[in-house]
């Protein structure tokens, strides 16, 4: 068993994206510039936009954090999102989820200029992702296929079920591994809460993704010798033995699915630091004037 070490990887796209930075300034061009919105003070969403903010300044981006209070009106987030649309200077833009009830979040995405949309929600980056044109992809299913990618995972054949059908992550990823690349051509079953006889699709699966938002849901039983695991859960469990009072969970229970994998991400560490990493990479190609991930 190898465990994917999405800390080592993403480190590894940081540095070559630095590299690149450094180039660009070298030659006195625009240094990448991300725009990250916060609505409220959810503690996980501080929390990721923070690690994202801190990526940027370790790779040589500019970046900016707009925070607003949970009480912002529809209209004045949308006018702010129209304003980064409107300068010149904004690479990408990102909208930390989940907003509060009263703000449509389908229209905060759709207001978004696609060349911007470096989280890759909008319905432009969609299509075209699905076509297999050049398109921001979501950067967690991004961030699956670039670690996939540097480990020389074969993909090619293999059969590959996704647990969840969300559009953040499980249904693009299904639509990422089942495309005529590398890594991908995989036959791909996509589950979800009506799917009948779970674990059996499971048992036949050479890679299993996890993404259903319920903590330890894999269990040892439903994978088989040799599976590839990549667990895109972070949950957390009350721990009392923890100086938070809580822990970190997976949708995967580890500690009985490990031992049966050929390798396996861990929570923390494995998919979450590989979404930041993605989302860098899109940024950088908006920064450079491609309208979507070149790859």
């Amino acid at each position: 068993m190898q465990i994917l070490d999405g800390k080592l990887v993403s480190g590894a796209i940081k540095e070559q994206l630095a590299l690149k930075v450094a180039e660009l300034k070298a030659q006195g061009k625009k240094t990448p510039h991300l725009a990250a919105i916060l609505v409220g003070n959810n503690g996980a969403s501080e929390t990721y936009v923070a690690s994202k903010v801190k990526s940027c300044a370790e790779i040589g981006y500019n970046s900016t954090l707009l925070r607003f209070e949970d009480t912002i009106s529809e209209k004045h987030l949308l006018d702010h999102i129209n304003m980064l649309n409107e300068n010149p200077d904004i690479d990408g833009i990102l909208v930390q989820l989940p907003l509060p009830k009263h703000i449509n979040e389908e229209l905060v995405i759709n207001t978004i200029d696609p060349s911007k949309d470096v989280d890759g929600f909008h319905p432009m980056n969609v299509g075209k992702m699905v076509s297999g044109l050049p398109a921001f992809i979501p950067a967690t299913p991004y961030g699956i296929m670039l670690m996939l990618e540097h480990y020389g995972i074969d993909t090619k054949g293999k059969h590959a079920v996704v647990i969840g059908r969300s559009h953040i992550v499980g249904t693009p990823v299904s639509i990422l591994l089942s495309r005529n690349t590398n890594p991908g051509n995989c036959t791909v079953t996509l589950c979800h809460s009506h799917t009948k006889n779970l674990k059996e699709l499971c048992l036949q699966a050479d890679i299993v993704v996890a993404a259903i938002g319920r903590p330890e849901f894999v269990t040892g039983d439903m994978v088989k010798e040799g599976a590839i695991v990549i667990d895109v859960g972070i949950n957390r469990l009350p721990d009392a033995s923890k100086k938070s009072g809580f822990r970190l969970a997976g949708d995967v229970k580890f500690d009985e699915v490990a031992p049966r994998c050929s390798y396996i991400t861990p929570v923390p560490g494995g998919v979450g630091p590989m979404t930041i990493a993605a989302l860098l990479k899109n940024t950088y190609h908006a920064a450079i004037g491609q309208k979507g991930n070149q790859n």
